[in-house]
């Protein structure tokens, strides 16, 4: 190519069209790919740039020069080493560009607004992992002069060690594969992993690793072929729903619970809530029999009775309360603290503070309303309690 050329000059000429090939592609080719995808208005091919990274593909011109003038190189062992040397970054700097496009990819599909969440990015890194592996194959090929096929041949003895060594790569892609065939887990779900004190939302599904962000903002990794082994909770079936479950109970104290005398029949029939329940219950004809104070009483209707059916009905009015999924007032076993109400229902809402405000607004409103029925919310007698009672003897 330049033999007829001075041998300095030769040289010269060679050091110069390698050092105008870096500024033509590493600077003027990358910076034109920066400035293009900048000035589009789709953000995928920013995306494929940032991950690509045009500066690091553009060193294959300046690697392509030097070998085309490595003969210029007097030794030819080291002519020889130069152009394999040369081969062989060139084989990364392509692997490294194909494991940048497949990142690309996979962050395209996941910024695409019907992305639902089932990540690909382990299939992703299972082609990365087996280019790396064809590289190493290739490189200790071009460095030792070996044909590939036969360092493949040599390998099966060495496959025992390989699997040893790639036996978390192995269990993840098969825990991957689980994952997604089942639609166990997805970007964006809501668990709980109690064996690694995780409870947040996934962020990122990789072949290796799920990333969870914790609630408190601290961050979780759980090898991905351990998720399939250890028990977990996925709340996404509570958000695809669209209501959250309320169980929560009130104590009551159990000395409190009694019939209804006439008085207080006809001042819960004032209550608009209950007045129907009332008036069912009271037209049942039932013996009237004298309280142990003298006063009659109605044996048809109790109070914690009346107080059961005041808060399934004001759970039924509830604006944010749902209709359609179970809804349940039920009196549980009594208990050393008290007889427990528990109310069993669904908010409107998965939105964990409008879901927790909620709950707290009905309770409120329950704690507050148990006096008007003659009962008396159970508790542990405190410090306060006991000095009440010994200021009282």
């Amino acid at each position: 190519m330049l033999d007829s050329l001075p041998t300095w000059l030769q040289y010269l000429t060679a050091i110069g069209l390698i050092v105008f090939s870096y500024v033509l592609t590493g600077r003027w080719f990358a910076r034109a790919m920066y400035s293009i995808a900048g000035e589009t208005q789709t953000t995928y091919d920013d995306i494929v740039v940032k991950r690509v990274k045009p500066q690091r593909l553009a060193l294959i011109a300046p690697l392509t020069v030097i070998y085309l003038f490595a003969y210029l190189i007097p030794n030819p062992d080291v002519e020889e080493f130069v152009r394999r040397i040369v081969l062989v970054l060139g084989l990364w700097l392509v692997i490294l560009t194909v494991s940048g496009l497949l990142d690309a990819i996979n962050d395209i599909y996941e910024s695409r607004r019907e992305f639902s969440g089932v990540s690909v990015k382990g299939y992703f890194d299972l082609i990365t992992i087996l280019l790396v592996g064809l590289g190493v194959i290739l490189t200790i090929s071009l460095l030792t002069g070996q044909s590939p096929l036969a360092l493949l041949a040599g390998l099966g003895a060495l496959m025992a060690v390989l699997i040893l060594i790639f036996r978390d790569t192995i269990l993840s892609l098969v825990a991957s594969v689980q994952i997604s065939t089942n639609d166990l887990v997805k970007e964006g779900d809501w668990i709980e992993v109690p064996s690694y004190d995780a409870d947040g939302d996934v962020v990122d599904i990789s072949l290796h690793q799920i990333k969870v962000q914790n609630w408190d903002k601290t961050i979780s990794y759980i090898p991905t072929y351990r998720l399939t082994e250890v028990a977990f909770k996925n709340w996404r079936g509570m958000s695809d729903s669209g209501g959250r479950r309320i169980k929560r109970s009130i104590h009551i104290d159990e000395g409190t619970v009694r019939f209804c005398d006439r008085d207080a029949v006809e001042r819960l029939g004032e209550i608009e809530l209950i007045r129907e329940y009332v008036e069912q219950m009271t037209a049942v004809a039932a013996p009237s029999p004298m309280s142990s104070d003298g006063a009659p009483t109605d044996r048809s209707l109790t109070n914690i009775g009346a107080f059961r059916a005041y808060v399934s009905e004001y759970l039924r009015r509830h604006p944010h309360v749902r209709e359609d999924m179970p809804l349940l007032v039920r009196e549980l076993a009594p208990s050393p603290e008290g007889l427990p109400i528990e109310v069993y229902a669904f908010t409107n809402t998965v939105v964990w503070s409008e879901y927790e405000d909620i709950q707290a607004e009905i309770f409120d409103h329950l704690m507050a309303v148990v006096p008007d029925f003659d009962l008396r919310v159970f508790q542990q007698p405190s410090g306060a309690d006991f000095s009440r009672f010994v200021a009282g003897t």
